[in-house]
């Protein structure tokens, strides 16, 4: 285990400017970190649905004063396991994108298969998987988006810990674990899996080194960080919403407590 304080920027000062209901929520500070450390230039995310983890790439990008474009994919439709749902939610997202993020942000409503000419082969520095989390459905998205990844480039993957209903995320990406040498897993909320795409240029980002680095103790603190980060997160947030209650502002919070569908 390094010596070194790691120190990201997720903790100094990290207010979210969209928050909904979410298991994503768990993951924020470090979908915040990733983005800071590896400062993308095209990100794609497959399976936007309410926006969170997109809209907290796309935040990360900003006040970081990154210079790329972020692609948010989507039919928003549902699916099997989300559930159909009406055009309210995809047109919160087109407001939220408008308000916050408009010129770096798109949103292309379609099939993730037919997005895919809308990307040169080696261009992204992040893909977000997210869309449909069946076992085939996993594979099919990694196998046909793989190749539009930069070498060196993240791949995210989410609910890679939800063994429930029909979900594949955890056991595709168990077989990426025996396949692949940079792959990463947190364990927390639904799990988040972090993949390496071959090649490129070693980092010195402190996030990157840790996140593929070797050492048990190192994979076991990080993991213990961005758990203690989630929460603190949460603790802050909720404490902001009960000071505006008690302020007489707007009565309702959003975020884990609340009913309504994940990602």
């Amino acid at each position: 285990m390094s010596n070194n304080i790691y120190f990201p920027p997720s903790l100094q000062g990290f207010e979210p400017k969209r928050m909904v209901f979410s298991t994503w929520v768990d993951h924020l500070p470090f979908a915040y970190d990733l983005v800071a450390a590896i400062r993308p230039e095209l990100i794609a995310e497959l399976g936007v649905y309410n926006g969170l983890s997109f809209f907290t790439f796309c935040q990360s990008m900003v006040d970081h004063d990154i210079d790329g474009v972020a692609y948010g994919i989507d039919c928003w439709e549902g699916d099997e396991h989300t559930d159909a749902y009406d055009d309210s939610i995809y047109n919160e997202v087109v407001e939220h994108a408008r308000e916050h993020y408009r010129g770096n942000t798109y949103l292309l409503r379609m099939f993730f298969n037919e997005a895919l000419q809308h990307f040169n082969d080696n261009s992204l520095d992040l893909l977000h998987i997210d869309g449909l989390h069946t076992y085939e459905a996993i594979q099919e998205d990694f196998t046909n988006w793989y190749p539009k990844v930069k070498p060196g480039g993240i791949i995210l993957f989410h609910d890679v810990m939800a063994k429930i209903k029909d979900f594949g995320a955890w056991k595709y990406f168990e077989e990426l674990e025996q396949q692949y040498d940079d792959v990463f897993r947190f364990n927390h909320g639904f799990g988040l899996g972090v993949m390496r795409k071959e090649g490129g240029a070693p980092s010195d980002e402190p996030l990157l080194r840790l996140l593929f680095s070797k050492d048990e103790e190192d994979i076991k603190r990080l993991r213990q960080f961005y758990v203690h980060a989630g929460h603190f997160l949460e603790a802050r947030r909720q404490a902001t919403f009960w000071r505006q209650s008690r302020k007489g502002g707007k009565k309702g919070g959003q975020g884990k407590a609340d009913q309504g569908k994940g990602e």
